[in-house]
C-alpha cells in the first residue's frame, strides 16, 4: 500500500477522542474523592467515638465521690469541656453529671420524702470535631451508682422552673448557675428538661449564696440579684439559699422580645424630632425601695422615630419631657399593655408647649373614641369650646409676604397682622373687587376630612362686603376655589359656615379672601382665620386646650345620641393633665 494513502485521524476524531477521555478521568477522579471522604468521615466517626468511650470508662474508674464536674454540682474532677486532639484534628468534649433522684424511694419534694435523694449520678459526654472535620456530633450517657447504700445527706435540692408569658415551660433555656460562698465554688451551665425543669439534688448547702441567669436565643433573659446592692438593696428575687434536706424552688419567666416604634409628629404629619421622653414599666425587681424593671429615658431621632427592637413584655407609661413640645394627642392610650412576640406603634402629637394645657378624651362605654363631640372648658364666665379628633389651622398674620398673591388694592399691614383694603389719598376704593390667595397648606396627607371655617370680626362695617372661597387639590398645582355649595359661583360670607364635603380626601389647601365697599370711610376686615379639619395624622376621640390659668374648670361633652356628660370640677394645676371621659347612649 502507498504510504501516502494511509489515513491518520481527523481534526473532529481528535477532538470527541479528548473529549471522551476527559469524561473518564472525571469519573474516575469524583469516584476516588467520594471514596476518600468516605473513608476520611469514617475515620472522623471512629475518632469520636473511641474518645467518648475513653472517657467514659476514665469516668467509671474514679471514685464515685469525684464523679463530678469542676465547679458543677456535683462537684468532682471532671473538666466540663475539654479539648482532645487525634492527629490534627481537635475534638471538644463535653462533660455534664448529675445526681438521679429516683422515685423509687421517695423523691425530695415528694411523698414519701427521700431525704437522700442522690440515688445514682448521670454522666453525659459529647464530643464534637472543630476545624474543618464534617463528622457529626456524638454523646453518650451512662449511669454510675454508690457502692454502699445511700444514706441522709446534708446537702439540699435546687429545682429551676423555666416559662414563658402564658405559663408554658420551656424545654432547652440556657441556665447558668454560680455560688462563690461554697467549697469548692460553682459555676455550671445546663438546660432544662422537656417540662422546663432543672433538677440539681445533694447541692451544697448556702445562703444566699447560688447566682441563676436563665436565657435563650431571641427571648428575655431573667435572673436572681444580689441582695444589699445600693442600687437595689432589697431584690424580689435574690440569691437562692439552699436549705439541708430542703427542696430551693426558683421560677424565671422568659418570652421572645417585642419591638416598639415611637413617633412624634405634628398636626400637618411633619416630623417633630428630638423629642425626650421617659418610658418606664410597671414590673418590679425590687421593694423597699421599689425598683422598676425598665425605667429608661429616651429620645426620639431627628425623623420624629425611636425604635426598640428588644423590649420584654410589661405595661409601659410614657411621660413627655420636653422642654419645648408637648403632647397634644396620642394615637395609643396609655398604659400600653406589650405582648411578647409583638410589634406596636406608640404615636404622639406633638405641639409647642402653651402651658398650661389639657387633654382631653371622649370615648364610647366599650372603650372606643368618639369623633365630633363637642368639648366645652369654663372656668370663671370664660368658655372655650373644641371638638373631639379635629384639629385646626389658625392664620393671624399676613404681613411679609406670607401669601401668595394678592390684588393691588389689598392692604396687609395696617393694622398690623390685619388683612384691609388699602387707602389711596386717605380713602378705600369702592370701584373693584380686591382679593388675596393665601399660601398652600399642606395637610401631609390626602386622608382628610373638613368642618368649619371660621373668622374674626365674625362682622363687617356698613357697606363693606368679606367673603371666601376654598381650593383643594392633591397636586398642589390645580386651584379651583369654590362655595359652601360646591361651586365657583358661591361664597362662604358667615363664619361657622361648614366647609363643604367636595374638598375631603385632598392634601392641599388654599383659600381666597374677596373684599369690597361702597364707602370710601370704611373697609372690611379679617383678623384671624381658623380651618377645622381631620386626617389621618389626627387622634380619634381627642382634644386639646393650652394657654390655660391654674384653677378649676368645668367640662360639658355634647354629641347626639350621647347623653350630655357635665364634668363639675376639673383641676388645672400642672403644665399637662389629662381627662379622659366615658360617654353612655
Amino acid at each position: 500500500m502507498d504510504k501516502y494513502s494511509q489515513k491518520g485521524f481527523t481534526l473532529l476524531e481528535t477532538i470527541i477522542s479528548l473529549e471522551l477521555f476527559v469524561i473518564v478521568a472525571l469519573a474516575i477522579y469524583f469516584s476516588y474523592s467520594g471514596t476518600m471522604k468516605v473513608v476520611s468521615s469514617s475515620s472522623l466517626n471512629l475518632s469520636t467515638l473511641s474518645i467518648i468511650q475513653n472517657e467514659i470508662e476514665s469516668a467509671r474508674n474514679m471514685a464515685y465521690d469525684d464523679i463530678g464536674t469542676v465547679g458543677g454540682v456535683p462537684p468532682g474532677r471532671l473538666l466540663p469541656t475539654k479539648t482532645v486532639y487525634v492527629g490534627d484534628t481537635p475534638y471538644t468534649v463535653t462533660t455534664t453529671v448529675r445526681d438521679i433522684d429516683d422515685p423509687f424511694d421517695g423523691t425530695a419534694n415528694g411523698t414519701p420524702r427521700d431525704l437522700a435523694p442522690a440515688d445514682y449520678k448521670l454522666i453525659e459526654i459529647t464530643v464534637a470535631c472543630g476545624g474543618t472535620c464534617q463528622a457529626a456530633p456524638a454523646t453518650m450517657t451512662t449511669t454510675v451508682a454508690p457502692q454502699n447504700l445511700e444514706s441522709a445527706t446534708k446537702n439540699g435540692s435546687l429545682f429551676i422552673n423555666v416559662f414563658d408569658a402564658s405559663g408554658h415551660p420551656i424545654s432547652g433555656a440556657n441556665i447558668h448557675i454560680s455560688n462563690t460562698l461554697v467549697t469548692p465554688t460553682i459555676s455550671l451551665d445546663d438546660t432544662t428538661n422537656v417540662n422546663g425543669v432543672l433538677q440539681l439534688v445533694d447541692t451544697a448547702t448556702s445562703s444566699f449564696g447560688y447566682n441563676v441567669a436563665v436565657s435563650d436565643p431571641g427571648y428575655t433573659s431573667d435572673q436572681t440579684l444580689k441582695p444589699g446592692l445600693s442600687g437595689n438593696p432589697n431584690p424580689t428575687k435574690p440569691y437562692a439559699t439552699v436549705a439541708k434536706q430542703q427542696v430551693t424552688s426558683l421560677s424565671f419567666a422568659i418570652d421572645h422580645y417585642s419591638t416598639l416604634n415611637v413617633n412624634t409628629a405634628g398636626i400637618f404629619c411633619q416630623p417633630i424630632g428630638n423629642i425626650h421622653f421617659l418610658q418606664t414599666g410597671t414590673r418590679l425587681i425590687g421593694t423597699n425601695p421599689n425598683v422598676l424593671e425598665y425605667s429608661a429615658a429616651l429620645v426620639t431621632d431627628a425623623s420624629g422615630h425611636y425604635t426598640n427592637n428588644a423590649l420584654k413584655w410589661d405595661t409601659f407609661n410614657f411621660q413627655n419631657q420636653d422642654t419645648s413640645y408637648e403632647v397634644s394627642g396620642m394615637f395609643t392610650l396609655t398604659p400600653l399593655v406589650v405582648n411578647p412576640s409583638a410589634t406596636y406603634n406608640f404615636n404622639w402629637l406633638m405641639e409647642a408647649k402653651n402651658p398650661l394645657a389639657a387633654l382631653v378624651t371622649v370615648l364610647n362605654s366599650s372603650g372606643s373614641p368618639i369623633n365630633d363631640a363637642k368639648v366645652t372648658l369654663t372656668k370663671s364666665g370664660v368658655s372655650t369650646v373644641n371638638y373631639s379628633g379635629q384639629r385646626f389651622a389658625k392664620f393671624t398674620d399676613w404681613s411679609s409676604g406670607q401669601y401668595t398673591d394678592k390684588s393691588a388694592n389689598m392692604s396687609v399691614s395696617a393694622p398690623t397682622g390685619s388683612l384691609t383694603l388699602a387707602q389711596v389719598n386717605g380713602k378705600y376704593a369702592t370701584s373693584s373687587l380686591d382679593w388675596l390667595t393665601s399660601q398652600t397648606v399642606d395637610l401631609g396627607t390626602a386622608n382628610t376630612a373638613f368642618y368649619a371655617l371660621n373668622w374674626s370680626p365674625t362682622s363687617q362695617p356698613a357697606s363693606t362686603t368679606m367673603k371666601i372661597q376654598i381650593a383643594t387639590n392633591n397636586d398642589n398645582t390645580t386651584w379651583n376655589y369654590l362655595g359652601p355649595d360646591g361651586t365657583a359661583n358661591t361664597y362662604y360670607t358667615a363664619s361657622g359656615t361648614t366647609i363643604n364635603s367636595i374638598h375631603n380626601g385632598n392634601r392641599y389647601l388654599r383659600y381666597k379672601v374677596y373684599m369690597t365697599t361702597l364707602d370710601k370711610s370704611n373697609t372690611p376686615r379679617l383678623d384671624d382665620l381658623t380651618i377645622y379639619f381631620h386626617s389621618d395624622c389626627i387622634p380619634d376621640g381627642q382634644t386639646y386646650f393650652s394657654g390655660l390659668t391654674s384653677g378649676t374648670y368645668s367640662i360639658k361633652i355634647e354629641k347626639t345620641g350621647y347623653t350630655t356628660l357635665n364634668v363639675s370640677s376639673f383641676s388645672v394645676t400642672g403644665n399637662w393633665q389629662e381627662y379622659r371621659a366615658t360617654m353612655s347612649p
